[in-house]
């Protein structure tokens, strides 16, 4: 009876011992996952998994990939594409603004849904000021939803970044979102035609057609009708 006693008391310290181990290794573990964790922010501004080293911590915006001014675009393999976005920035802006949007959702009917409204307000402001100037009001949330999507770094922030104003805005998520969509309206009220081609530029190279993400399919077609005949 003794001996069992002391073989018990010795397994349940052996046991204690294994967990004890266990919850440390666990805890260690899920310290270093925590170190290790990366965030960025979402288009809503809230942190998500992504790029940096602490929670909630803001990701490196990327560039554009061209500038506002640069309407003909980089000598690439996209240089045609460019081309026909900078014709269409001049001759026919609803189109290139419809075809932006159409990227964007990929819905159906969101190229006419955007280009038929963004048609009349243009011919509403041809006619009541000689200039696309009403068109703008409609179609600059398209270039903040362009901006928050590919994590693009905004005027304010350029700003700060090349002379050091706008610091205090861009400290806070909200702050800096309120200033970046004042900049994207300003953007299109004064720079109009430019700003449809530079959008038009980064759209048609991070995101293809949605015309061109049929899947094939497959199409199973039965036998033909068989007879038999004598030999």
């Amino acid at each position: 009876m003794a001996n069992y006693e002391e073989s018990k008391s010795l397994l349940s310290k052996v046991a204690g011992f294994n967990d004890e181990k266990n919850s440390t290794k666990l805890d260690s573990n899920a310290g270093e996952a925590i170190g290790h964790a990366t965030y960025g922010w979402t288009v809503n501004g809230l942190p998500a998994v992504g790029q940096g080293s602490v929670v909630g911590e803001p990701v490196d915006r990327a560039h554009w990939d061209s500038s506002l001014c640069a309407c003909l675009g980089r000598n690439d393999h996209f240089c045609s594409s460019d081309l026909e976005v900078c014709i269409l920035g001049s001759v026919a802006p609803c189109i290139l603004y419809g075809s932006n949007v159409e990227r964007l959702g990929s819905s159906p009917g969101t190229f006419t849904n955007h280009c038929m409204p963004y048609s009349c307000l243009y011919m509403l402001g041809e006619l009541l000021f000689g200039a696309n100037c009403v068109a703008p009001w409609f179609s600059y949330p398209t270039r903040s939803a362009i901006r928050r999507r590919f994590n693009l770094e905004g005027s304010c922030e350029a700003l700060s970044r090349s002379c050091g104003c706008c610091g205090s805005l861009i400290e806070d998520e909200v702050q800096r979102e309120q200033c970046e969509s004042a900049c994207d309206f300003a953007t299109h009220v004064f720079c109009h035609p430019c700003a449809l081609c530079q959008e038009g530029r980064e759209v048609r190279r991070r995101l293809p057609h949605p015309g061109f993400n049929a899947q094939p399919v497959l199409v199973m077609l039965p036998p033909g009708e068989q007879s038999m005949g004598r030999s």
